[in-house]
């Protein structure tokens, strides 16, 4: 029997370059784009939108529940780092970077329609009146 997985996963990502350097720039700046879509590719990810500063990168991303937020940022920071460092010759990313989950209802939300969930329930379990 094949399983049926509904998802709508997505997450907004940000992260600055060593010091804050204002270097995403030019020809860096697209290198870096470029680098970034090639990885997201790779690993399954979707980038959404994206906008690179000169001195942070703003990432919107949908995903599957098989990757980790943590894993997308470590293949994405990592790969540009890598490629980056080889053909520009500088150290780029700090260690750390924001994430948040983003959907499309918001948290409220989600909170109303959980404690509803057990008047509902309450309501159900009643009998009917005679």
């Amino acid at each position: 029997m094949k399983k049926k997985l509904k998802f709508n996963i997505g997450y907004h990502f940000i992260w600055c370059p060593k010091y804050r350097r204002k270097v995403l720039v030019g020809r860096f700046r697209k290198r870096l784009k470029e680098l970034l879509y090639e990885k997201a590719k790779q690993i399954g990810v979707n980038i959404v939108e994206m906008e690179i500063m000169p001195d942070h990168v703003h990432l919107f991303v949908k995903t599957t529940p098989k990757i980790a937020p943590y894993g997308i940022v470590k293949h994405l920071k990592g790969y540009s780092s890598r490629i980056l460092g080889l053909e520009f010759s500088q150290p780029l990313w700090t260690r750390s970077y924001y994430c948040e989950s983003v959907g499309h209802i918001s948290e409220q939300t989600v909170r109303k329609y959980i404690a509803s969930q057990r008047e509902n329930e309450c309501i159900k379990s009643q009998p009917p009146p005679s």
